[in-house]
């Protein structure tokens, strides 16, 4: 497929982290097949910043594309993998799927119903600061505990053991994550009564990659 001109819009070039793991790779792909449905006008691709092909810099040149993060906080890829793919090319960059409300109110549905006196918000795990506040800000909005997926500290089981230690009868995990891989498994056997479903399988996902892209498609707009 040849380029985009520039009286058409620019690629959406969604950029996932990438993973070894069969089925979040194929959650990614449909998550991304899913968008492109939805918008049958763009030229909607899928690039990634680690362990999977195209990286994001082999896959931006020659394009005019808005690059989407299908990443959920502001941390090492963005600031540094996808912001120096984009300022070598004609692109430029939304934020961060995460963190929005959006991604709270699906793990809010996640949650409901389940009887839960304790929940535990569980990310993948990072030393970045920035990252680290987008994680205690999401906890925060849900009233959960933060617990990591990787790391020395506070990890996942090692939170869910202390809140049954202090009382808590069910304790549901809220899963920080987008798609299933080897963080994901680890939280089915960190002794939660519930892990929620991985952020990709919900619809509302969509709206917000295709929000990130239109805004910024918007403020061009603007700026002309």
């Amino acid at each position: 497929m040849t380029a985009p001109t520039k009286d058409r819009p620019p690629v959406l070039l969604a950029v996932a982290h990438g993973t070894r793991s069969a089925a979040g790779q194929a959650q990614i792909r449909d998550l991304v097949d899913r968008i492109a449905c939805r918008r049958p006008d763009l030229d909607v691709r899928l690039a990634y910043v680690d362990v999977q092909q195209p990286r994001v810099g082999e896959a931006i040149q020659g394009l005019r594309a808005v690059v989407v993060p299908l990443l959920l906080s502001a941390g090492y890829h963005v600031r540094v993998d996808i912001a120096e793919a984009v300022a070598a090319n004609d692109a430029v960059a939304t934020a961060p799927l995460g963190p929005d409300p959006l991604l709270v109110r699906s793990l809010e549905r996640g949650i409901a119903g389940s009887s839960a006196d304790a929940v535990v918000l569980a990310a993948a795990g990072s030393s970045d600061p920035a990252w680290r506040a987008d994680i205690a800000g999401v906890a925060a909005r849900l009233g959960a505990h933060v617990a990591y997926a990787s790391g020395a500290e506070l990890r996942v089981a090692d939170v869910v053991a202390g809140l049954r230690e202090q009382g808590a009868r069910r304790v549901a995990v809220a899963a920080y994550l987008l798609a299933e891989g080897l963080f994901y498994r680890s939280l089915h056997r960190a002794g939660a009564d519930l892990v929620t479903p991985p952020l990709c399988a919900d619809p509302a996902v969509e709206d917000l990659v295709l929000r990130r892209y239109e805004d910024v498609c918007g403020k061009q707009l603007a700026r002309r």
